[in-house]
């Protein structure tokens, strides 16, 4: 029984060291392999993932920037790796932690902020007043898309590691209860894990491309 329902987020260990954030790095021991060792199955189904990403964000990006897509789809590599890696029973899962998704979504979106502002100054003034809004309501609009503007770096993150914190919580406080239920119970609660754990699987990679493809929307505004 755990003392705290939180302590699954906890980075610290016992020698008193963040170790647990080395589960961000996991993934980089398994990629090396899939460039000298004959592409089996699973490689050529990532391959053409990685070839849909790359098509999809071509089609959201501007003629100019069509190569930052491998930015994007690195970011997604990266988010997908995380997300199901903490599947995994005593993985820490780092993209839980505002510290590692603010860290993915405040640099991206400030780097489209300055490219925007100082080569596109007269595009981003004219998104701050959508088309054919009344004089009257101009300021409103400019404080209200100001603000949306900013707060978008707070919302990619929070949207991730709110996801990645309510399914994990949700099957903490299911597993918790195993000790106390009858065998016939028990059966439905497995069941119940596993329908979870589908769905959190399927949370992981929805949650990774959300944060890939909202990325790349706001990086074609500033174009």
């Amino acid at each position: 029984m755990m003392m705290n329902l939180f302590s699954s987020f906890d980075p610290s260990s016992n020698l008193n060291l963040s170790l647990n954030w080395m589960s961000t790095l996991l993934g980089l021991s398994i990629i090396p392999p899939m460039f000298w060792v004959i592409p089996a199955r699973l490689n050529f189904l990532w391959m053409k993932i990685l070839n849909t990403l790359h098509k999809e964000f071509k089609m959201l990006l501007s003629n100019k920037s069509q190569g930052s897509s491998l930015i994007f789809i690195s970011l997604f590599s990266i988010i997908l790796f995380n997300n199901f890696l903490g599947l995994f029973p005593y993985i820490f899962t780092s993209t839980s932690h505002m510290t590692m998704t603010l860290s993915l979504a405040l640099p991206l979106w400030l780097s489209f902020m300055i490219f925007g502002w100082f080569n596109n100054t007269i595009h981003m003034l004219a998104h701050l007043v959508p088309q054919g809004t009344p004089s009257i309501l101009m300021p409103f609009m400019v404080c209200i898309e100001t603000i949306s503007n900013v707060i978008r770096p707070g919302t990619l993150a929070i949207r991730l590691s709110a996801n990645m914190i309510a399914g994990h919580l949700l099957m903490t406080l299911l597993g918790n209860t195993g000790s106390m239920l009858s065998i016939i119970m028990i059966n439905f609660l497995i069941i119940t894990q596993i329908l979870l754990l589908t769905l959190e699987t399927a949370v992981s990679m929805i949650q990774a491309y959300v944060f890939a493809i909202l990325s790349t929307l706001y990086s074609s505004e500033v174009n």
